[in-house]
């Protein structure tokens, strides 16, 4: 909340004494930004980067692997099932009653991502909290290695699968590898740690931003060079790729980024105290001398805010692709490609919009209109039929990743200088959860409403002339609806054999579907 925000719930006098605390910490931070230690990397680079391009090759990584996995898994499955993957008569032919294998390989691939990301996220629940509070200690600089390190075991063993074609249940075994390792989201805590240590309150926000924008940048990259590679040469190649981004990354941190915090030779990994401190952070706000009555609620209501946002971008993101592949889009690896850039794309396009928004209006209301471009998103994804509406709804989330920087940067400025790893730590947590709650529930809730709630409604469509019938077209029901000037009525009902149903025999009008 802004100073203007909590003016209205805090009394006159513990606002003043919040603030006077507030600005001597702001002194101390602001003193102190631009970290310095005497363990400095093997080499040093001139260039005014610092973590951009951990983040960078590290998205690009998940980016190349994330979709390219779940086509993988449709094609195996398919050919497990017999499913020939030929989705050319009911592309072409809406009226044509789906191919029941096709519903069980969209089923049993939803549920098969379901199942690799809970072997994921569950290890990585533990361990990411355990990591980034040890980071406060050990350096940010192990938290940006060891992570790549398991992304990068994790794709030696889909590279197996895929050569030897092994069994899918392996991919529950990389999955497991790199969330020992902390996986994507401690390199997240790991790069918004070191910002939030490398920059002032005035300018982490933006600084925040940036990060996310590297997110969508090299996410946008990946996702092009992804679906084009991968429709022509297979999958291998880019999952070489994939091991190679990193092994770059773990590099790059090992050899160029600049320590910001003094380790501790004696820090251990291995112990409670770390997940302690998290506890000791929520429990009672922390620390921070502008600790107030108030001041441990704003935390969980803003780690609230930040799991119900998070999860609706994850767990809806896991199914653009299942539901591109089949029908009545029935994408190609091109299309797929270019629908994950454009999603990717909003990233870049929030940054500039949180940019020129931030002039004219607090970060709070940046936040509100970064939600409203999101859920204008999927109200279209959600009757999307064609590919130019799908596209449409890929534009209007523009501004979708407005929010997450502002509720991130927000946090961050609640706590003291020295919780910031312990903050970052609860909230890739968070992330972690969240990306569990949505793989969850979006991934079971998909297969189950395949057969009704489709998420393309089919359209009511009446001929040219006036003496023939009205065509109703629905979905799971039987809805009768007369016309004057008709003596018969066609009903079409989807899964069913029934394709007419006579009401009136005294005419028989030419109808066409």
């Amino acid at each position: 909340m802004e100073e203007s925000d909590t003016a209205a719930i805090l009394p006159e006098d513990e606002l003043s004494g919040a603030a006077a605390a507030d600005a001597r910490t702001s002194d101390s931070t602001d003193a102190d930004a631009p970290c310095s230690s005497s363990a400095g990397p093997p080499l040093s680079c001139r260039l005014p980067v610092s973590v951009e391009p951990v983040l960078f090759l590290s998205v690009f990584s998940v980016a190349l692997q994330a979709p390219l996995s779940t086509q993988y898994l449709w094609d195996r499955i398919s050919e497990d099932l017999g499913y020939n993957g030929s989705k050319g008569s009911e592309c072409s032919n809406s009226s044509v009653t789906p191919d029941p294998l096709q519903k069980e390989v969209e089923t049993l691939t939803a549920h098969w991502s379901l199942y690799i990301s809970l072997a994921g996220f569950s290890v990585g629940l533990l361990v990411v909290p355990l990591l980034g509070s040890w980071s406060d200690l050990a350096g940010r600089r192990p938290i940006l290695i060891l992570p790549n390190l398991g992304m990068a075991l994790q794709a030696v063993v889909y590279l197996v699968v895929m050569y030897l074609k092994l069994p899918v249940v392996y991919f529950l075994l990389g999955r497991l590898l790199s969330g020992l390792s902390g996986d994507f989201n401690a390199v997240l805590a790991g790069c918004f740690a070191y910002v939030a240590d490398t920059s002032d309150r005035t300018s982490r926000t933006f600084r925040v931003a940036v990060l996310e924008a590297c997110l969508g940048v090299s996410g946008m990259l990946a996702s092009i060079i992804g679906g084009q590679w991968r429709r022509a040469q297979g999958y291998i190649n880019p999952f070489w790729l994939v091991l190679v981004t990193n092994l770059a990354s773990a590099l790059y941190a090992y050899l160029f980024v600049r320590e910001c915090v003094t380790p501790d030779p004696s820090a251990k990994l291995f112990t409670a105290r770390h997940h302690k401190a998290v506890w000791h952070l929520f429990s009672t706000g922390g620390s921070s001398e502008t600790v107030g009555r108030y001041h441990k609620y704003k935390l969980w209501l803003y780690l609230l805010c930040f799991f119900l946002v998070v999860t609706v971008h994850s767990g809806s993101r896991e199914l653009y692709v299942l539901f591109e592949l089949s029908s009545p889009l029935c994408w190609g690896p091109d299309l797929i490609g270019y629908g994950s850039a454009a999603l990717h794309l909003a990233y870049l396009s929030s940054l500039l919009g949180l940019k020129v928004m931030q002039r004219c209006m607090e970060d709070s209301w940046v936040a509100v209109v970064g939600l409203a471009s999101n859920i204008s998103g999927l109200l279209v994804f959600a009757v999307a039929n064609t590919t130019a509406l799908m596209f449409t709804g890929y534009g209007l989330c523009f501004l979708f990743m407005a929010s997450t920087p502002v509720l991130r940067s927000k946090l961050s400025k609640l706590v003291d200088p020295s919780e910031q790893g312990a903050l970052f730590a609860s909230v890739a947590c968070v992330e972690s959860l969240c990306f569990l709650a949505g793989s969850g529930v979006f991934n079971s809730l998909y297969p189950a409403t395949l057969h009704f709630m489709k998420g393309d409604p089919q359209m009511c469509r009446p001929e040219k002339s006036a003496k023939r019938p009205k065509i109703v077209v629905t979905s799971g029901t039987k809805r009768c609806r007369p016309e004057k000037s008709a003596k018969r009525l066609i009903v079409v009902t989807s899964g069913t054999k029934r394709q007419e149903q006579k009401l009136f025999a005294e005419v028989k009008p030419s109808v066409s579907v």
